[in-house]
């Protein structure tokens, strides 16, 4: 069901998104949906925890990888990015962030998720450090200053702003990575 959510959200976009409508894509009915998650926000919030822990699971898995601090760096960084314009996982971002400003259980939601990622990068960047593979200022702030840049990045691919791709992308966040490490 989530997975059919998260296409359906990603193809038109939730203000799009009926209940009837994902229930016809299910073949079920639309009462049984909204008993299941309520509201729109509700369906939006699972979908996206949905996808964003089938990830979890993948940076964990890099996280206990035996490669060298860049290699998990740059693996990082191509797990992190869309795989292109409208990737659905991006899609339900983009959907989350219209709607956090005025919902404080999303927010908390975006910020909980959002600390997933922010604290497996610094994880990797400390790794980095302590091996003596990266120079490092302030581990936490360059986390910060290099996810805010793959943020914007992603944006751009996933929204297929012209120029932007998800090979120019990550072209650009490497080079970003390299300067804040000390390895460019």
């Amino acid at each position: 069901m989530l997975e059919e959510a998260v296409t359906a959200i990603a193809e038109d976009g939730l203000a799009s998104l009926t209940m009837a409508g994902l229930a016809d894509r299910l073949g079920t009915s639309g009462g049984h949906i909204l008993y299941y998650f309520g509201s729109k926000d509700q369906l939006l919030l699972a979908a996206l925890r949905w996808s964003e822990d089938r990830l979890s699971g993948e940076r964990a898995a890099l996280l206990g990888r035996r490669v060298r601090p860049p290699r998990m760096l740059d693996l990082f960084l191509g797990l992190y990015l869309p795989s292109g314009a409208r990737d659905p996982r991006w899609m339900l971002w983009l959907e989350l962030w219209a709607r956090t400003a005025g919902n404080d259980e999303l927010r908390s939601a975006q910020e909980e998720i959002d600390r997933g990622w922010s604290d497996d990068l610094e994880t990797i960047l400390r790794r980095g450090a302590d091996a003596g593979a990266f120079a490092l200022g302030d581990a936490a702030s360059d986390t910060s200053e290099l996810l805010a840049l793959l943020e914007g990045l992603s944006t751009r691919v996933v929204l297929g702003l012209a120029g932007a791709t998800r090979e120019d992308a990550l072209a650009t966040a490497r080079r970003a990575a390299a300067r804040l490490t000390g390895t460019a």
